[in-house]
């Protein structure tokens, strides 16, 4: 019965001696959240979309502001979508529709020069590799002694 008592105990100062902080410093400290893998991306903000579109599209400074307002506009809707009860599928078709009201609203700020160079709906498409994609097959038969 002793020797368990004393390998429990060895066991509990392994533990806290491996642990990466005391446990009782642990509640009485806030955790940092862990960092995410992608910690290189850096989301957009409101300006930085508005910014890219101005110089992408020249728009004149009252169509900067008429886009920074809609995109303000999107963004709070965004958030009222995204803390709705509603389910998945209904959540998805109003975000659609909410893209597609922003667009159409960008659009009618838009001359018609610029409505040429605007469209973010398109798909947008990766560039055909420069060198022929090699199959599973390929690598099989190259891999393969003969």
């Amino acid at each position: 019965m002793t020797m368990l008592k004393a390998s429990c105990g060895a066991f509990l100062l392994l533990a806290l001696a491996l642990s990466p902080k005391p446990a009782m410093a642990q509640d009485s400290e806030t955790v940092a959240p862990p960092h995410r893998a992608s910690s290189r991306y850096k989301r957009p903000t409101l300006d930085d979309r508005v910014a890219v579109l101005s110089k992408n599209l020249e728009l004149t400074e009252v169509q900067r502001s008429a886009v920074k307002k809609i995109l303000e506009q999107r963004q709070q809707q965004t958030v009222r979508i995204r803390e709705s009860e509603a389910p998945g599928n209904v959540r998805i078709e109003q975000f659609r529709a909410l893209q597609e009201r922003t667009v159409a609203q960008i659009r009618a700020v838009l001359t018609d020069e610029q409505k040429k160079k605007y469209d973010p709906l398109i798909p947008r498409t990766r560039p055909a590799p420069s060198t022929p994609q090699r199959s599973v097959e390929d690598w099989i038969k190259a891999t393969t002694p003969h």
